[in-house]
């Protein structure tokens, strides 16, 4: 199976975005992330509005946004993974509002249309065909765009108003990977159309840019990492609660909608915990059912200030100890997912506790583990023997350092980078 690693508006206003002349649109800006935020606030949401994100006032409780860019080999799975959310759909308490791009070249289901629609999410149950009302229809997007992602996010928050509100990122993912042959190698939402992706410091911005949101969600590949969660976090500290990820790749059909917003149909009055665990719970449960191998986490947001202290007293005592053999023996041992150079912390953390023979250093690395199990990472699933030792969070441990790792935020504020350096 495939896996993830890898004339305009019909009905409402689209908001942010310009359309040329033959329906396409362009979003080619690149800048700084103040740049970036800047543009992103000035794309205003409809006057009368209450600000985003959560209106106290709107009659439900959740609005869940699922970006579908299946502009790729993934498309199938895209398909699939709408029929999924039909099995639920919405109602008087909560809004399930997805956005699907399709390219030429894979799958010719559902009337082989081609473009991107956004659909208020409706239950039927015909799981071969996608039932719910097209709401608007784009021939051409940029899915590899955040300014589109931002508007898309904004058009629904505007129009299907919520307390809360989860978004969800679907597509190929490449967490942190300066090896990675697609782009740059480090973000999410690859469009193949356009051959354009969403960084991470762009995500971080782009959510700073729409003042948060309570859930966030990358149903995508390999993006559980502290350097991923630390830079689209750093701007929206306070605003969003957690962050729902992987550290491996995910199989090609990734969550399955049906079994975490079912929960919430049930429950809508459920807080981001609940909702985050049951994201969580709802893919590792369909995945352990086929004996497959697979990894998901919640990241308490709120929490990531004192990891960087957590991590940065345990890399010191390390480094001090001069205990460089041992950090090399545990970094072989420790769990590693589809990059070798991505390593479960906890994990390692585990391993320096067991072996160093300095008690500064056991102290600090049981010290850290506590915090990730305890604090950080709200909840961790793992199924199959082969992530036995996966605890919910990875980070970038290569054999031989890249500067462009230096211009992440994680690195800029944790003393990571010098520990890699170190290490390698």
């Amino acid at each position: 199976m495939k896996n993830k690693l890898l004339a305009a508006a019909v009905c409402l206003a689209l908001g942010s975005a310009a359309f040329a002349a033959d329906g396409s649109v362009s979003f080619d800006k690149k800048g700084s992330l103040a740049q970036i935020v800047s543009q992103i606030n000035a794309a205003a949401p409809v006057a009368g509005v209450i600000p985003l994100p959560g209106n106290p006032k709107a009659a439900k409780k959740w609005t869940v946004m699922v970006f579908v860019n299946a502009k790729n080999n993934l498309e199938e799975y895209g398909l699939l993974d709408v029929n999924e959310m039909e099995k639920i759909g919405s109602d008087d308490n909560v809004s399930i509002v997805a956005e699907l791009g399709r390219i030429a070249g894979y799958s010719t289901a559902d009337g082989d249309w081609k473009g991107s629609r956004r659909y208020l999410i409706q239950k039927d149950a015909d799981a071969a065909a996608i039932t719910s009302p097209v709401v608007m229809e784009i021939p051409k997007a940029d899915m590899g765009s955040w300014q589109y992602l931002a508007d898309f996010t904004k058009w629904a928050m505007t129009n299907y108003p919520a307390q809360n509100y989860a978004l969800v990122v679907w597509n190929h993912g490449s967490g942190w990977n300066k090896a990675d042959p697609m782009a740059d190698g480090k973000g999410i939402s690859y469009d193949d159309e356009t051959s354009h992706h969403i960084t991470t410091p762009q995500m971080g911005a782009m959510l700073q840019g729409l003042g948060g949101v309570d859930v966030y969600g990358s149903d995508a590949c390999l993006m559980q990492m502290a350097e991923v969660d630390y830079e689209m976090a750093y701007e929206v500290k306070g605003l969003a609660e957690y962050v729902v990820a992987s550290e491996e790749t995910e199989p090609g059909d990734g969550y399955t909608y049906d079994s975490f917003l079912g929960p919430l149909a049930k429950n809508p009055g459920m807080d981001s915990a609940a909702l985050s665990k049951s994201m969580v719970d709802g893919y590792t449960d369909h995945y352990q059912s086929v004996n497959q191998g697979a990894t998901q986490s919640a990241v308490k947001v709120a929490a990531l200030d004192q990891f960087v202290k957590v991590s940065d007293a345990f890399t010191d005592a390390l480094i001090a100890a001069g205990d460089l053999a041992v950090a090399k023996a545990a970094k072989a041992k420790t769990q590693a997912f589809y990059y070798s150079s991505n390593k479960d912390m906890y994990h390692f953390a585990k391993l320096i506790s067991e072996t160093s023979a300095n008690a500064d250093v056991k102290a600090k690395a049981v010290e850290l583990m506590g915090f990730i199990k305890n604090t950080l990472v709200l909840h961790n699933r793992a199924t199959g023997a082969k992530y036995a030792n996966a605890y919910g969070l990875a980070a970038y441990m290569p054999s031989s350092y890249t500067a462009a790792y230096d211009s992440l935020l994680w690195a800029k504020d944790s003393k990571w980078d010098d520990f890699t350096k170190w290490l390698k």
